[in-house]
């Protein structure tokens, strides 16, 4: 298991109890809009410090970034090994043949 992994199945654990005892069923509580948002705030305080070139800010945002993606993924019942799963699929397949292989929107 990754930490990743684990860190997830406490997501997942938190979201089933829905006791609200936490900072993710709190968050969780307050619906998948509510996560896709902070996810969003979080990606771009992770933006700021990258272009400020703060490498420790830098590794904390990352980890804030990491940690509500998670939280996200949960919210709308995506699973970690679905996402795992498709980065194996595009392993070992250029970024741009992968990208060109997706349906036009």
């Amino acid at each position: 298991m990754s930490v990743l992994s684990d860190l997830f199945d406490t997501i997942q654990a938190r979201k089933l109890e829905g006791s609200g005892e936490s900072w993710t069923a709190k968050l969780l509580a307050k619906g998948p809009e509510k996560c896709a948002e902070k996810f969003g705030e979080e990606a771009v305080e992770a933006i700021i410090e990258a272009v400020k070139n703060d490498k420790q800010a830098l590794t904390s945002e990352a980890a804030d970034v990491l940690y509500h993606l998670l939280v996200m993924l949960a919210s709308r019942d995506v699973s970690f090994a679905d996402v795992e799963a498709e980065l194996a699929r595009r392993q070992g397949i250029s970024g741009l043949a992968e990208k060109a292989s997706r349906p036009a929107n």
